[in-house]
Parts: C-alpha cells; structure tokens; sequence
C-alpha cells in the first residue's frame, strides 16, 4: 500500500503552525498497515498548490488530506478536494465533526 498524506494549511506551510494532524495520520496508517509506503507533505491553502500535491501523488492507493478547516473565501480545500474524491462518504465527515467537538 502506498499512501499519501496532505496537510493543507497556509499557516503550516509557512512553519508558523505545527502540523500535528498530518503526522498523526502518518502514525496511524503505520500501525494500521504495517510496510506501508507513507509519504507526506504540507502545503497552503490554494488551488494551484493543493492540485499540484494531489497530482504529484496519483501513483498512491490512497491520498488523505487534513486541515482547510476554515471558513473564509480563500478556504478552497473542500472544492479542491473534490475534484479528486471517487466517492463521497458525507457521514465519515459528520462523525469527525462531532469528534472534533468533544
């Protein structure tokens, strides 16, 4: 298996946030598949750079994303996203948002 694991966020891109949830997500996919190629990566929150980070990892089984959680108008992950999702799973992302909430 080979995954790749984007963390989209303007902040964490310019080193004045620390990415926790990218890693996490490494370590998770690591205890879950165990030999698993994890690659992973930060980039802001843009089209051009969130389009270039999904095609540089096509060749993966697997792309997880993470961050993008704003709500502003330069907030694009949702729609950026999307264009690479071959399925919606709309209850997944209700179960985290109620996770994230406790």
């Amino acid at each position: 298996m080979k995954a790749a694991v984007i963390t989209i966020s303007d902040r964490a891109s310019r080193g004045e946030y620390e990415d926790k949830s990218g890693p996490h997500i490494e370590k998770l996919l690591k205890e879950a598949f165990p030999g698993a190629e994890i690659v992973r990566n930060i980039v802001p929150d843009e089209a051009d750079a969130s389009t270039e980070a999904y095609q540089s990892h096509r060749d993966a089984d697997d792309i997880f994303t993470t961050g993008g959680t704003g709500v502003s108008p330069n907030d694009i992950t949702p729609e950026a996203t999307e264009k690479y999702c071959e399925r919606a799973l709309p209850g997944i992302a209700e179960m985290l948002r109620i996770k994230s909430y406790e």
